[in-house]
């Protein structure tokens, strides 16, 4: 066989996550991402889709202790010396109000921090990771798995740092792999290319949302 018999999606037992997609990571912020503020229209549309699918989305956050206590060892000086960064008790750790399910629904940061799962909506929850990884010392395999789901469609924030690392973990459990490539910031061109030597599918928005369509009808 083929790599790509074994790594072509299988959209419907597909689920979707967004990395990192907190309002501190947008335009201005002190967080602030480039690019992360201008995927937030495909990000909403690709939520669409699966919610009217009925698929599952998971919105992979982080959240830091001021004192520094559960922060990452390159960032643990900048936290304590007061940066604002995915702060607890903050509304910059909050997901950007454009990809939740409804207005006004807010992190449980107690529930999440003590690593349990937040259902923020029909099928959609949100998963706190405590490093780079998704996986990471968090229950999404566990909750993916009870779920049936093969394939991952990876969108958000930052390429770099977050959604590569969960790919790499997705792809060492043996999930397939779609990046949205149009919907994660900091994407470059040599990320492009590993990506696909790993056998990730890299597919834009539209081509997302039409494969999702197709198969609710088949």
């Amino acid at each position: 066989m083929s790599m790509e018999s074994y790594t072509t999606p299988e959209w419907r037992n597909s689920a979707l996550i967004t990395i990192d997609t907190q309002c501190d990571t947008l335009d201005g912020q002190p967080f602030e991402i480039p690019g992360t503020t201008a995927i937030l229209p495909r990000m909403k549309s690709l939520l669409a889709a699966f919610r009217l699918s009925g698929r599952p989305i998971i919105h992979i956050v982080r959240i830091y202790q001021a004192d520094g206590s559960n922060v990452d060892l390159c960032r643990k000086e900048l936290v304590r010396k007061g940066a604002h960064l995915v702060l607890a008790r903050s509304s910059g750790c909050q997901l950007a109000s454009d990809i939740l399910p409804q207005k006004g629904i807010l992190l449980d940061e107690g529930l999440l921090l003590s690593h349990d799962i937040q259902t923020i909506g029909a099928n959609e929850v949100v998963i706190y990771k405590p490093r780079w990884g998704a996986f990471y010392n968090t229950p999404l395999e566990q909750y993916l798995r009870k779920q049936n789901i093969s394939t991952l469609i990876f969108s958000g924030c930052n390429f770099p740092n977050c959604p590569r690392t969960s790919i790499y973990e997705a792809s060492e459990r043996d999930f397939r792999v779609v990046l949205v490539d149009d919907a994660v910031s900091g994407l470059y061109d040599q990320g492009r290319i590993e990506m696909k030597n790993i056998g990730i599918e890299l597919l834009s928005t539209n081509l997302v949302i039409d494969a999702v369509k197709h198969s609710n009808k088949a």
